[in-house]
């Protein structure tokens, strides 16, 4: 028998009944044994990621039982058990398990633990670990994937994901641990002895004080609050609750959640997908906000980390706004209120993704406000703030990324849903002060600083070699660069791999200054940017297309051009 068929053997023999008749049912099934079985599920910078069911490369007791250990044998070298891990949940099927499972194990290793008593956003478990000092975070969670996921995602004492280094190091402990031989701690028992201390509303307080110090102007939600209306969806996710507090105590009034979708259910039965990037999960929220005529559709995904918005025209018809461009309109609104409020702080600075729109970088030139670039991942924007703070300069205004992640406030290292809703509110109320919907606010930001239009493609990856099938992909493309796309001349060559960028024209090189990452990066003569990177959670390829124009017209034909020719890539 191979190494895989021994490894699906043992689980029968030493498995939870449950999980023993699944597995018996795969008896005649060896491709789906081998997917199963023949590898571990891969342990990185996001922690685990991956469908729930039986086997090594899958998400369940076992796997996160294993983790744990790994993570807690990491801890015990640091000589830190007593400053405790924080451990959250969302409302995916069987997080609350998964969340319990590891505050045993972690308990069992003479690791404290503090547990959330239900589901709670994601940025909590940030905050929490740098409010009580912890040496580690755990989040049970798969953010906006779909309903057949889960996974653990790992904070470290500064209140961001582990590091790559990090990330290596608890992923060999993992690979040390035989899934059958984890020492759990009885959950009742450790909590009575104070092993395990459970967290509730209070600690919510303290949170919610933090978001709401947030507000640029606290005076417009109260004084936009007749008016200005507002349909929340939390997508059966963990912002059902401190979403909508945070808004009314900010002063909205006319708040309307939608009750299909505000009962957390990991099973999603209202949406196709969770993720508050794809239009089809806000059509409950839009036909409820044409009931109320409101002026905004606001979704969280299941962990609430991640916002989406509509936003409603003047013709009454409502649009989707990206992630580029709220993170623009954020960006643009804190620091034109705080310029007309006279409250600008010293030296500001922002943080985008290299993969997020180059709209910032103009706006931030007109405020006198520097902008740094990071790799994708909140965790590097994170690592910005922290050298901040280290060094005694700059004051954080905003970080962003394209895919509906945005921070304001360095209580949290990790994007968060609950303030950025907040601050969409805030912001629409200033712009309806004017007269103006969100939509003319983007129409008079293009105006103002140039059109821009963004596109994200994914090329999924299917089969066991999925991975491999990505490396393949990317080394193909490294070795036959395009020299031009969407009939525009490439004009310099970012490869992050090899921590270079080199101009076509003239063969010379520079560095790109940042860490090593598998991620292409190609500049157009015309200003327009096409990047290519492997997804980090999921198989497939993602393609980000950052177009630009002297017009609307102009910079929308480069785009379609631009993902028209990208598949030629692949």
């Amino acid at each position: 028998m191979t190494e895989f068929e021994n490894e699906y053997q043992r689980w029968l023999q030493f498995a939870d009944e449950n999980t023993a008749k699944e597995l018996e049912l795969l008896k005649d099934r060896r491709e789906e044994i081998e997917y199963r079985f023949a590898n571990r599920l891969s342990f990185g910078t996001a922690g685990l990621r991956g469908v729930m069911m039986a086997g090594l490369n899958a998400m369940n007791v076992y796997t996160v039982a294993a983790a744990t250990k790994g993570l807690a044998n990491y801890i015990l070298t640091l000589d830190s058990k007593d400053r405790g891990v924080l451990v959250g949940f969302d409302s995916r099927m069987h997080s609350d398990t998964f969340s319990k499972v590891t505050a045993e194990v972690l308990a069992a290793c003479g690791i404290k633990v503090y547990l959330f008593d239900e589901l709670r956003p994601t940025p909590m478990v940030s905050f929490g670990v740098r409010t009580l000092h912890c040496i580690a975070g755990v989040n049970i969670t798969a953010s906006h994937n779909p309903k057949e996921y889960n996974g653990y995602k790992v904070y470290f004492e500064d209140g961001a994901q582990i590091s790559p280094e990090q990330a290596e190091i608890i992923s060999r402990y993992i690979r040390k641990t035989d899934v059958f031989s984890v020492e759990r701690a009885d959950f009742d028992t450790a909590c009575k002895q104070g092993k395990i201390v459970i967290l509730g509303k209070d600690f919510d307080e303290l949170y919610m004080e933090k978001v709401l110090a947030e507000r640029v102007d606290q005076r417009l939600i109260p004084e936009m609050a007749e008016e200005l209306k507002v349909v929340y969806t939390p997508f059966h996710g963990a912002g059902y609750r401190l979403v909508p507090e945070t808004l009314t105590r900010a002063g909205l009034k006319h708040l309307y959640t939608v009750a299909e979708q505000s009962v957390p259910d990991g099973s999603f039965p209202t949406v196709l997908s969770p993720n508050p990037e794809n239009p089809e999960g806000f059509s409950l929220g839009v036909k409820l906000a044409n009931e109320v005529q409101s002026d905004l559709v606001i979704a969280t995904d299941p962990d609430c980390d991640r916002v989406g918005v509509m936003a409603r025209g003047k013709d009454g018809a409502f649009e989707t706004v990206s992630g580029n461009c709220m993170g623009a309109l954020l960006l643009s609104y804190i620091l034109r209120a705080h310029s007309e409020n006279g409250t600008m702080p010293a030296e500001p600075y922002a943080v985008k993704t290299i993969v997020s729109s180059d709209l910032a970088a103009e706006i931030c030139k007109k405020f006198g406000t520097k902008l740094y670039e990071v790799l994708t991942g909140f965790k590097y924007i994170g690592e910005v703030i922290k050298k901040h703070e280290e060094s005694g300069h700059g004051s954080y205004i905003l970080g962003f990324e394209e895919s509906y992640g945005y921070l304001k406030g360095t209580y949290a290292r990790d994007k968060d849903a609950v303030v950025a809703s907040m601050l969409i509110v805030e912001m629409a109320a200033y712009f309806k002060k004017k007269g103006m919907t969100l939509l003319d606010a983007l129409d008079e930001l293009f105006e103002t600083y140039g059109f821009f239009a963004e596109r994200t493609l994914n090329i999924q990856m299917t089969g066991l070699d999925a991975v491999e099938k990505m490396r393949n992909l990317m080394a193909s493309i490294r070795k036959n660069p395009p020299k031009d796309l969407g009939n525009m001349n490439v004009s310099k060559i970012g490869d992050y791999l090899s921590g270079t960028i080199t101009d076509v024209r003239t063969g010379e090189t520079a560095k790109t200054g940042l860490p090593q990452s598998d991620v292409l990066a190609f500049t157009l003569e015309t200003g327009c940017r096409v990047l290519i990177r492997p997804s980090g959670t999921e198989p497939k390829i993602k393609i980000y297309l950052l177009c630009r124009g002297k017009d609307k017209e102009e910079a929308a034909a480069r785009l379609a051009a631009c993902a028209q020719t990208v598949s030629s890539l692949t």
